[in-house]
């Protein structure tokens, strides 16, 4: 079967899909967009993915034109066009075509589901805190919107030192988040991550971990993370990632909480493809 994506309503080969030059989204990265981790074509959390994609297209004034019904659909009929066992299923909202400037046209948005691989991670990692902050104040904090720029610099810099996250601070030199991850430390046998005032993203498998563990919110200032006894990311791709080093500072991997909310979270996955 063809590779095909979703593109407003309709299945599309893949490599016929087409987006007006003066769609929203390109022009000025106006959109939102989910990513969600599909194992032998069945989608992770799926509920709880529409859910964040509706806030941020709530907190961005993007009207979604389809409902979680027909989405899921569409995941699905994108998904079995694929033979993928890992993949990664993607949501993208974007305003629609536009006049070449902010403001946003009359047409209705853009909507696509797309599919591809996802490689597996590597049981632990390096990440490398980078020296822009994020700005926990700004208007789009806390929304997964498409303008990802600033992401993409940040990564750059961190893989150019060997490490494959990059964490970011807020403006007032507290931990924040990675470019596509959230962040967890143990202190003292207390496992802790930022709160979502930091300006970071509410991620699914932060928000999961926190049903699961004794996990508990918290400013932490970027002196105490780096000085944390261990840290690991949480993503829909990462899934529980230990981290063996923070900068130039090594650790010890996996530790004690990170095991046992690796251990919690899998058994979560073994149990539910929604929970």
């Amino acid at each position: 079967m063809t590779a095909q994506v979703w593109l407003d309503g309709s299945l599309v080969d893949a490599a016929d899909a087409t987006v007006s030059i003066f769609d929203h989204g390109l022009t000025v990265g106006d959109g939102v967009f989910e990513t969600l981790k599909a194992v032998d074509g069945r989608p992770f959390a799926t509920r709880r993915h529409l859910e964040r994609l509706r806030r941020s297209a709530e907190g961005l004034d993007l009207r979604v034109p389809f409902t979680d019904e027909v989405l899921r659909a569409a995941m699905a009929e994108v998904l079995a066009s694929h033979d993928l066992p890992l993949a990664r299923v993607r949501v993208t909202i974007t305003g629609g075509p536009a006049p070449l400037g902010s403001e946003r046209g009359e047409d209705a948005a853009t909507v696509i589901v797309a599919v591809g691989p996802l490689k597996a991670v590597t049981p632990s990692t390096a990440i490398c805190v980078v020296p822009w902050p994020r700005n926990d104040r700004g208007a789009m904090a806390g929304i997964k919107t498409t303008s990802y720029a600033e992401n993409v610099k940040a990564l750059a810099h961190a893989k150019a030192r060997g490490c494959t996250e990059a964490i970011f601070a807020t403006t007032t030199d507290l931990l924040c988040e990675g470019t596509g991850s959230n962040v967890f430390v143990g202190i003292g046998g207390r496992l802790l991550t930022p709160p979502l005032s930091s300006g970071c993203l509410a991620g699914v498998t932060r928000d999961l971990l926190l049903e699961l563990t004794d996990a508990v919110e918290e400013d932490l200032p970027m002196a105490t993370f780096l000085a944390a006894d261990e840290v690991f990311l949480t993503s829909t791709g990462r899934d529980v990632q230990p981290v063996h080093q923070v900068d130039d500072r090594h650790l010890p991997v996996p530790g004690t909480l990170t095991e046992a909310a690796s251990r919690a979270f899998q058994a979560l996955v073994a149990a539910t493809d929604d929970p």
